[in-house]
């Protein structure tokens, strides 16, 4: 099951490389750099609205249909785009990888986490930290991958359609490989897939009682809180560190801002499974005490002595973007401890538009805050130092929410006896 549930996400998570065809996009169709990252915004838009839309269609048609919708939408988006490419119809990649491939990221991405979590009751973290982890590593197979297509394609419209087409295509037959292997546990078999109800406590929620409740609303909170803050830095990873330390002796080259993005994304995929591994053993509520309280710490010693250290940027971004991995990956688990596992794929899809709050809370309160100090003649670390206290109060809002977070209160729960139903 692992091995299926990686299949999909180390695919669909070539988002986190669309940053390799921004310079292409730009000069081969003449657009602004805001335009050449609107397919991505609009794939994190969707992939929010689709996972919660389509949570509850994934739980009632079960994992190898979600994968299914996922592999055809995700594929089908990068021959639309290749097709735009090509023509020199930008509203074309728009469509294509953003509508149709972001709906493909959001039912691919939330397709395998009901499913681990019902295969491994007694390591739901660690289930789905595997899975998703892919997610955060995609883009480290992609991006080199793509790189070497543009150099061999060429970087003109051309190339790019044809760099977009063998996307789609390989995509495709990689994602095939999840939905051939992907199946639920047997009910009634003995062990632990016996009854769909028995989760912790035998506390079993609906998706539609779980968004009445305010332990959902909490966790969107935290989920927001913690998501923005680690975008914060993600996005705006190499010129961040090239401005902090652009007045010292030893500014960072290019290419060691390039190293340092790809260490970033390192530690978001090793955050994936380690820290939600290690809520397994210590309990959700405390891990995310350490995502918020650690992270906001960490934010501090940047703001504070960051630019005095390169050794310290490095490692409290690398702290903060393993947290960001992790409070992806821990949050399924969370939500089974308080939910049960009935309809937790849609619970946890409904739960994923705070992602999409936070993809655009994120980068604006940055990219805003140093576009407005840089009018005003700041540079270097001082672009930044507004933002960054921004960061920390909002991991503190994240922290203060995530203390008042208590079990479900008994009116919510199901019946005893009912079942997840079977796959169509």
């Amino acid at each position: 099951m692992p091995p299926a549930a990686l299949s999909v996400h180390l695919s669909i998570g070539q988002a986190y490389a669309w940053s390799v065809f921004k310079a292409p996009l730009e000069s081969s169709l003449d657009i602004s750099g805001t335009l050449s990252a609107l397919p991505f915004q609009l794939g994190i838009v969707m992939l929010g609205l689709s996972a919660a839309f389509g949570g509850t269609l994934v739980e009632r048609n079960g994992p190898r249909w979600a994968m299914t919708v996922a592999l055809v939408c995700f594929s089908s988006g990068f021959l639309l785009s290749a097709l735009g490419a090509y023509t020199g119809q930008y509203w074309l990649i728009v469509l294509g990888y953003g509508f149709v491939g972001g709906i493909g990221l959001g039912i691919g991405y939330i397709s395998p986490v009901s499913t681990l979590i019902k295969w491994f009751p007694d390591r739901p973290g660690m289930a789905t930290g595997i899975a998703i982890m892919g997610f955060g590593g995609g883009a480290l197979i992609a991006s080199p991958w793509s790189t070497r297509m543009l150099e061999s394609f060429g970087s003109d419209s051309s190339g790019i359609a044809t760099a977009f087409l063998v996307h789609g295509l390989v995509y495709a037959l990689f994602m095939s490989l999840g939905v051939l292997l992907i199946r639920v546990p047997r009910p009634a078999e003995g062990g632990a897939a016996e009854d769909a109800t028995a989760g912790v406590g035998g506390v079993q929620v609906s998706a539609r009682d779980a968004v009445r409740t305010p332990q959902f609303w909490l966790l969107w909170l935290v989920l927001v809180m913690n998501v923005t803050a680690g975008i914060g830095i993600l996005e705006k990873a190499a010129p961040m560190i090239t401005d902090f330390f652009a007045g010292s002796s030893t500014p960072v080259s290019v290419s060691a801002a390039a190293g340092f993005v790809a260490l970033l994304s390192a530690a978001n995929m090793a955050g994936r499974i380690g820290w939600s591994s290690t809520s397994d053993l210590i309990g959700r509520k405390n891990v995310y005490r350490v995502y918020l309280g650690v992270g906001a710490l960490m934010y501090l010693l940047i703001a504070l002595f960051g630019d005095a250290s390169k050794p310290l940027f490095v490692l409290c971004a690398l702290v903060i973007l393993s947290f960001y991995g992790g409070g992806f990956a821990t949050i399924p688990a969370y939500l089974k401890d308080l939910f049960g596992t009935y309809q937790v794929g849609a619970i946890h899809g409904r739960l994923l538009t705070a992602w999409s709050t936070a993809g655009v809370l994120g980068p604006l309160i940055v990219n805003w805050i140093a576009d407005r100090q840089q009018e005003a003649g700041k540079e270097g670390p001082e672009l930044y130092g507004t933002s960054l206290f921004i960061m920390i109060g909002l991991l503190v809002v994240g922290f203060v929410a995530n203390e008042l977070v208590r079990p479900v209160h008994a009116k919510y729960h199901v019946k005893e006896g009912v079942h997840v139903p079977e796959p169509a």
